[in-house]
Formats: structure tokens, sequence, C-alpha cells
């Protein structure tokens, strides 16, 4: 029956790469950026028997190759031969946590065309070019300790921080409770600084919504500036609730979990996967990244940035955008789609951000001065359109609080010139000095980027 399935999916792939040829020649040009910034253009949803697939083969780091940055800073290897790397988490003490995780399993089959998007997709994780360095070691599910006690961007230690986890993601720390988003619970343990190695078992605080099908499965996770509230991104359960709606409770919201009680409530919902969720520094408010539905479009639906209402509601499945109807759902909810809140800011279309970290104000870090005050997105990259979108990391300026420009690209060159992808960025996040650390899941990498101009603490250069 595998074998079936695989030929079946095999001669529906090389049909579907002539279709997207033919498409491509005949699609009128469509400017991206047009879809980046408050107010993204959005075309008419079209309908497809078999919706235009196209995902970078990936083929690993070359020995020598990086990414590739603007002039005046560097980016430099920090750490490989991970399994998986998602997301990355900077302890106070300067100690990094790196999220290693691997899905929890397959979803069930119920159509020809799940059959084909799992074969597209499985192109994604078949490294063919890497270094043995880079091949990735273990398992995965762990979470990795990084200790760069000179200074000087290379880790001089690295060990198994925690082990055995159930696709972990979303990583806090709060005092002296560490909380780690699994697939299916949010698990505090208790850590002491300086530890390389957690022993003491974890305590389920509250569980999360997670198999049999477990569609999106990363649990993005972030503690309230006060320390008393956890709030988790769970994401839907299908791409536009082929599963049933069922299967939806509590989903496709932000949870806010009692760090005391674990007793939850939904924070804001109709938000379909909120992948990368954090504080922005100056208004204290609730920012959310969030991968939108796919299938009505190679332009549709922008991806997203967004601030989160209280209460708020972001329109999926019945609406995209705001109040624009998605006529795939049944029953329709006229309701909700009345008081559906568009995203603050469009990312472009399939882009798939899935990490989210903001800069301080007023400069003085690791960083040239003009990330000062801002959002670093990680853009893992698209599968669902003709041409790539994505792979690479984004910066979008903000000012009182609110985004005030384009997005500007800061990390770029994850794929090569033959449209294969040496890497895919996940997470992000600043280290105790203000650079910026990358997780590659592809390239089984962590990447730091700093100033050209940034001195080291050990050598001084």
């Amino acid at each position: 029956m595998r074998r079936d399935r695989l030929a079946l999916a095999g001669l529906a792939v090389l049909a579907l790469a002539g279709a997207v040829a033919a498409a491509q020649e005949k699609a009128p040009a469509f400017d991206r950026e047009a879809q980046v910034g408050p107010d993204p253009v959005l075309p008419e949803p079209q309908n497809y028997l078999l919706p235009p697939m196209n995902i970078a083969r990936a083929v690993g780091w070359k020995q020598g190759e990086s990414p590739s940055v603007p002039d005046d800073m560097r980016i430099r290897l920090y750490a490989n031969g991970l399994a998986h790397p998602r997301m990355v988490h900077a302890l106070p003490n300067g100690d990094v946590l790196v999220v290693e995780s691997k899905a929890p399993g397959t979803e069930p089959i119920q159509r020809p065309k799940d059959v084909i998007q799992g074969y597209i997709k499985s192109f994604a994780s078949t490294s063919q070019g890497s270094t043995p360095a880079q091949a990735g070691g273990g398992e995965g599910n762990r979470i990795t300790l990084l200790r760069d006690a000179d200074g000087d961007g290379t880790p001089e230690v690295r060990s198994v921080f925690l082990d055995h986890l159930h696709s972990p993601f979303g990583v806090a720390l709060v005092g002296n409770d560490l909380y780690v988003a699994n697939t299916d619970a949010l698990v505090r343990y208790p850590y002491t600084p300086g530890e390389t190695r957690m022993t003491a078992p974890g305590t389920v605080l509250t569980e999360l919504p997670g198999g049999p099908i477990d569609h999106h499965w990363t649990k993005a996770l972030t503690a309230s500036p006060d320390g008393t509230k956890l709030y988790v991104g769970v994401g839907s359960n299908s791409n536009i609730t082929e599963h049933g709606l069922d299967v939806e409770r509590e989903r496709a919201a932000v949870w806010e979990i009692d760090r005391s009680s674990g007793a939850h409530r939904l924070f804001a919902e109709g938000v379909r996967n909120p992948t990368g969720l954090a504080f922005e520094p100056q208004s204290g408010r609730l920012w959310a990244i969030a991968n939108e539905r796919d299938e009505i479009g190679p332009h549709l639906v922008p991806d997203y940035l967004t601030s989160l209402q209280d209460g708020g509601f972001y329109g999926w499945p019945y609406s995209y955008y705001g109040q624009h109807l998605d006529p795939r759902v049944r029953p329709q909810r006229p309701d909700l789609v009345a008081r559906a809140i568009p995203p603050d800011y469009a990312l472009g279309s399939h882009v798939a951000p899935l990490g989210l970290v903001f800069s301080p104000g007023g400069g003085g870090g690791a960083l040239p001065a003009r990330y000062a005050g801002g959002a670093f997105i990680g853009e893992h990259g698209s599968w669902d359109r003709p041409d790539l979108s994505g792979y690479k990391v984004v910066f979008v300026p903000f000012e009182n609080g609110r985004p005030s420009g384009k997005a500007q690209d800061v990390v770029t060159n994850f794929l090569n010139g033959q449209g294969e992808s040496r890497g895919r960025p996940v997470g992000v996040t600043l280290d105790r000095t203000g650079a910026l650390l990358i997780a590659d899941d592809t390239g089984d990498t962590v990447w730091r980027v700093t100033s050209a101009q940034t001195n080291t603490a050990a050598t001084g250069r």
C-alpha cells in the first residue's frame, strides 16, 4: 500500500511540475512587496483541484558556506550538528537553550492530495549535501544548553539539558521556574542558574490540545512582564476545518494560563496558527506572528504580525484578513465575521513566520543602531506557491509601539542559486550581548549575527 501511494505521488508530482511551470508562464506578474505592510493587496481567491506546490529541496550547508547579511554586519556559525533545532532561548546568565524537536507523527490521509502534499513537503527535510558535522545528532525532542563563557562567540560547553520531551517548541523562564511547551502539555521544571543538565522531574502545569490529529503541533510560549501569566499559541487542527469542527475545540487561539494554578482561558481566537508570541517592550502589548490558510491561491492569504486584543477574534476559519469571507467553510458564522479584527501588519503570502523577538529601543547592543526598536522574524519559507517566498530573517521597525516601515531583509541566501534550501530559519532570539541568534532546522545549525564592528570580550577583535 505504501509503495502504491508513493508511486501515485510520484506520478502526480511529475504532472504537477508541468502544471506549475505552465501556470508560471501564464500567470501575470504580482508585486509581492504589495503584500508587506499594514494594508496588503488581496487578490480574488482561486479554487484548485490541486493547488500549486513548490518546495526547496533540502541540501544543507557545504563547508565554508553561510547565510548573507548586510555589509556592516557579520554572521558566524554558533553551533552545528544539532537535531532539527526549532527554537533558541537566551537565559539571564548568558547560557543559550536550543530546542531540538521533531513532529509528533503523521496525520490521517483523507484526500488524494494529502498524499501528494506530504510527498512534496518531504523534500524539505531530505538533506543530501550536509557535512557530517551538520547531519544532526540523536533523535531530537530535547533541549541542548550552549555556554560561551569567554564571550568570543563560540560556545565551549555543550550539554543535553533536558531529554525525552514530547515535540517541544516554546520555552520561558520565570524566576527559578523553567516552562517547556510540549505539543500536548505545558511542563514546569525547577531551574538552578549555572546547571548544565536538569535532573529534577517536571510537573504538568496544564494540558494542551495534542493528538490523535495534531496538524499544527508547535506550541509558542511567552510570559507576561510581571510573570503572573503564561501565553501559549495553539494552532488549528487543519488548514480550513477539513477534519471537522469537533477537533478544533480551543484551537486556533492564544491561551492565557495562570502560572500559580494552571487555569486557562482563551485570550484571543481565530488565529489560525500563532507560531510566535512576544511582548513589545515599549507598549507592553502582546504580539503574535501567524501562519494563514492555504489552497486559495499563491498570493492568499498573507501571513502576519499583529497585536492581540483581549477577547479579540481574528477570522479563522470563517474569514481572512478581517472580514474577507472564506467560502469553503460550512456552516458560516456571520456573527463572528462581523467582529473579525484585521491584523496589524502583513508579511507576505506563505512566508511561514515561525520566530519572533523584539529588540529594545535605544541601541547600544551588538547590532547596528538601525535595529533598535523593532521585531526580528524568522520566515521558514513557502511550499504552496510556484515562486518561493520567505526563507530569510526580516526586521520590522517599530515606533511608539507600532510598526513604522517596510520589513527589511536581514539574513538571506538560505536558498542556493538552484533554488535548493541550504537552511531554513525558525526561532530567533537576542543573546545577553544583543546579538541575534537564529535556529536553522534544515541546516541543523544555530547562527549568530552581530555588527561587523562588534568586539568580543575575549579577543578584542
